[in-house]
């Protein structure tokens, strides 16, 4: 694999030893989810869909924040146009975001969001499409939508009451209230809190174990597992089985059995790794 990095529209692009990193890179407007960045996204998941060599996407923020979520200047701009005051307009928006947002939910690779500072309104959505969470002590998180008088967007909606319940989903899009990180961490919102200095660190190395792990069956259970709410028994019973024929069809199944038979050992040993890396 060629390792490369890469100035893209208002974020950048580092891929290396497996991992796709796309860290967003507009820390005076907090990396608000402007047109620009969400271009950025379009072009980055279209390039690990097509690169099988990349096995984890990372996506991180610059200058202490993950994202502020819309950008309000473009919001009190949008007011006064009335070319796209309009409610069509909106919707539209939304849709076009829907579209991306969809396919880096559906990527066959695992998404790790890395939360340093603020996550609110649309980047705290952005952050829940990701397969995991890890924040620094400093993160927070806001679904800020009521603040505007406005409805949350970019998928809370979806994956916060299936995360956190009903309850408190509502509590926090009825409130607005910020969520801290061990808070969050509680919730099932966050896998992991680090200090600060140490989150980045940490969230390459999560990604690199995940990098070790079978492509084809991560991709096929992270699917599947995210459709298991509104999928019956019987239907998950066929999908599982297709996807198993599948997976133990795959070069790396017919690898990680020769080497258990060989000598006992797992070809991908999460514990292993964890231990390894504690002691490094």
């Amino acid at each position: 694999m060629n390792d490369t990095t890469e100035t893209l529209r208002a974020s950048q692009l580092c891929i290396e030893g497996g991992i796709a990193e796309l860290s967003h890179q507009r820390p005076a407007l907090r990396n608000a989810l402007s047109t620009e960045l969400q271009l950025d996204y379009v072009d980055v998941i279209a390039r690990v869909e097509s690169d099988r060599e990349i096995r984890v996407l990372l996506i991180t923020g610059s200058g202490g924040s993950f994202s502020a979520g819309g950008d309000v200047k473009f919001m009190r701009e949008r007011l006064t146009d009335p070319n796209v005051a309009t409610a069509d307009y909106m919707r539209g928006r939304l849709r076009k975001a829907h579209q991306w947002l969809t396919r880096l939910r559906e990527l066959e690779v695992p998404v790790v969001a890395a939360v340093d500072g603020p996550a609110y309104g649309a980047g705290f959505g952005l952050a829940l499409q990701a397969d995991f969470v890890l924040a620094s002590t400093r993160a927070v998180f806001c679904a800020s939508f009521a603040r505007l008088g406005a409805v949350p967007d970019f998928g809370l909606l979806h994956t916060l009451p299936r995360i956190v319940g009903l309850s408190r989903a509502k509590e926090l899009m009825l409130t607005a209230r910020r969520l801290g990180a061990e808070e969050a961490q509680a919730w099932g919102l966050v896998h992991a809190v680090h200090a600060d200095d140490a989150l980045q660190v940490e969230a390459r190395a999560f990604a690199q174990r995940l990098c070790a792990g079978p492509r084809e069956a991560a991709g096929m259970t992270k699917n599947l597992v995210n459709r298991s709410f509104e999928t019956d028994c019987a239907a998950m019973f066929t999908a599982e089985a297709s996807a198993q024929a599948v997976a133990m069809q795959t070069p790396y199944h017919a690898q990680a059995v020769a080497d258990f038979a060989r000598d006992g050992a797992f070809r991908y040993d999460w514990d292993r790794m964890a231990a390894g890396r504690s002691t490094s």
